[in-house]
């Protein structure tokens, strides 16, 4: 029997990249998954995708950051698979600049994606899962439920040119260890990864200069070529990672071998520290 089966889990930013990746890693395992991207098609891909595998997914199109997403975020697995066992908030983006030249926007934008997202997502998934552990608890029932905070080596150690995105992901590790406090009594083990260099579109070395839009901000990704090879030279295991192995650091902490580790800040950089 897969680790997961009967699971639901909610990944947020799981249309490309690391997101899309950990969708793909809970469903093999047999958690039903609640795919959220901005672009609709991009997450009705990774639906079809999970439903192939032999699993089940319905797809929340919209961004993390705008009002009331939360909630319906949250009511819409709700409706469709009516539980909550995972929550991975994942969804993000980089936005940067030295601080002379950091605008608020900028600032604000990192924090609203980062830090405010997860936390509405988490509140509005509170009620929920207090109640319902109460009921267990009384029923004799022993179950675990998992919440995976997405943070980053800039948030553990900082970044030139990501003073907001490192910030932002420094708040990152202390929502995760109030929460891991506040909600242990409940059993739910909330823990945080935090990537190193992952290959994905925000990582990728380029040339020249490339740019996307996110939530009416245009913003550049990839990384200049030289700067990339000058930091995959600084990891131990001399390479950055793959999507997938960024998804089985996530899986580590979502399977029930997890279940007495909590308030933890786990590092997926191949062997880089700060």
């Amino acid at each position: 029997m897969r680790k997961l089966e009967g699971k639901t889990a909610y990944v947020t930013g799981s249309g490309r990249g690391i997101g899309r990746a950990v969708a793909l890693k809970l469903a093999s395992e047999g958690a039903r998954i609640v795919v959220n991207d901005l672009d609709a098609s991009a997450a009705e891909s990774v639906v079809d995708e999970i439903r192939g595998q032999g699993s089940d997914a319905i797809a929340v199109v919209g961004s993390v950051t705008e009002d009331g997403f939360a909630d319906y975020y949250i009511r819409s697995g709700l409706d469709r698979f009516g539980g909550i066992d995972i929550i991975v908030n994942n969804a993000g983006y980089t936005w940067d600049a030295l601080i002379g030249k950091m605008s608020d926007a900028q600032f604000d934008a990192m924090m609203d994606v980062h830090v405010k997202a997860p936390f509405r997502i988490l509140r509005a998934a509170s009620e929920f899962i207090c109640d319902t552990a109460k009921s267990e608890a009384e029923a004799g029932k022993d179950v675990y439920r998992k919440v995976v905070n997405i943070s980053s080596i800039a948030g553990t150690g900082g970044n030139v040119g990501q003073l907001n995105y490192s910030a932002a992901k420094s708040a990152v590790l202390g929502l995760t260890k109030t929460l891991a406090k506040e909600w242990g009594r409940w059993k739910v083990n909330v823990n945080c990864v935090a990537f190193g260099l992952i290959e994905t579109r925000l990582t990728e070395s380029v040339d020249d200069k490339k740019l996307i839009e996110v939530d009416g901000n245009r913003v550049s990704v990839g990384i200049p070529s030289k700067v990339a090879e000058s930091f995959a030279r600084m990891i131990p295991l001399g390479r950055a990672g793959s999507p997938a192995e960024a998804a089985d650091g996530v899986y580590l902490m979502c399977a029930p071998e997890s279940n007495y580790i909590s308030g933890q800040v786990i590092v997926v950089g191949g062997g880089i520290s700060f």
